[in-house]
């Protein structure tokens, strides 16, 4: 056997080795993803993610929630399985009690549950003598009744910077700045009721701006190699990219049966690669448009009721305006 042979035998030996490798390797991947990576058939937590004071002395309580799936979304009506109560502390903590009240039931919650982690997704106000009551959020997916406790308890005291911080705002940055981050402004054009048939293209337009530009617009560097592309995330939350930005959901409604153009990004952390979020790489901000106007089109497949969320993000702070659609035949 010549030195070319034994050169050729041995490349294809290294090649072999390295394929061997590869197939091994992503094999213990998909075994370790699998005992916790799930696409579907889930529950959802309901979150309560803090309070702040308010101007005039009342108390701003956020909530939020996570979807353990990381595909699969659903629905889930305001009643008897997505309600809220305004009750003494401890009253519901056992999980057995059924307390729907149709009078207290609705406090702006979303009846459509996105994949994964959607924080700081709306508020309820409570008045300054609210003292040491609670607000509960009963959600119950998968046969799992799981209560989220909102309550005014120091601990649970935030701000701006701390949201932020929740969020992976400014790619996780504790710039003492983003105590005093102010959200975007943002402003739904025309009305906010709308009736549109199935088929039918329904027009919207927002106008939204940062104004205190902050934190500061900041596209992180495509990565170059495969090893950067799917680098394991190396920080508890994961990275948001800073800037201005606005995107369309379905706060209520089949979000399956409501169809952007042009396609929104996904306001929610999905962190796998190109998957059209903030938090995935290599996500890139795109600069707003001409005079600050974010102009789409909606086409629903289904009549119904549709509550669509506007909702303007610099990274670290939210603002939402909410548009309600009706849909008829």
């Amino acid at each position: 056997m010549n030195s070319s042979s034994v050169k050729l035998l041995d490349l294809r030996g290294q090649v072999i080795l390295l394929v061997s490798m590869s197939v091994l390797l992503f094999s213990q991947f998909a075994t370790a993803q699998g005992s916790w990576m799930y696409l579907k058939d889930q529950f959802t937590s309901p979150a309560y993610e803090g309070w702040w004071p308010n101007e005039d002395g009342s108390y701003k309580l956020f909530f939020g929630y996570m979807n353990t799936n990381w595909e699969q979304h659903y629905d889930v009506p305001i009643g008897p399985g997505n309600y809220f109560n305004i009750v003494e502390a401890g009253a519901l903590d056992d999980l057995e009690i059924n307390a729907f009240d149709f009078a207290e039931a609705d406090q702006g919650q979303p009846s459509h549950f996105y994949p994964r982690r959607n924080p700081f997704l709306f508020t309820i106000d409570v008045p300054a003598d609210f003292g040491t009551r609670e607000v509960v959020w009963t959600l119950i997916t998968r046969g799992q009744t799981i209560r989220a406790f909102g309550s005014l308890q120091s601990d649970y005291r935030i701000n701006p910077q701390v949201i932020s911080t929740e969020v992976g705002g400014s790619y996780g940055s504790l710039d003492d700045r983003l105590r005093t981050n102010i959200p975007p402004e943002l402003r739904v054009e025309g009305e906010n009721f709308r009736t549109v048939r199935v088929g039918q293209p329904l027009s919207l337009a927002v106008r939204a701006n940062d104004p205190d530009n902050l934190p500061e617009p900041r596209n992180r560097g495509l990565p170059t190699t495969l090893d950067a592309l799917y680098r394991p995330p190396s920080s508890v939350v994961a990275a948001s990219v800073p800037g201005l930005r606005f995107s369309w959901i379905v706060y209520r409604g089949p979000a399956n049966s409501a169809n952007f153009d042009p396609i929104q990004m996904k306001t929610y952390m999905d962190t796998r690669m190109y998957s059209n979020s903030p938090w995935s790489p290599p996500w890139y901000l795109p600069a707003p448009p001409a005079d600050n106007r974010w102009a789409s089109e909606v086409v629903f497949d289904a009549p119904g009721e549709y509550m669509l969320r506007g909702v303007a993000s610099d990274g670290s702070m939210f603002t939402y305006q909410n548009l309600n659609v009706t849909v008829t035949p």
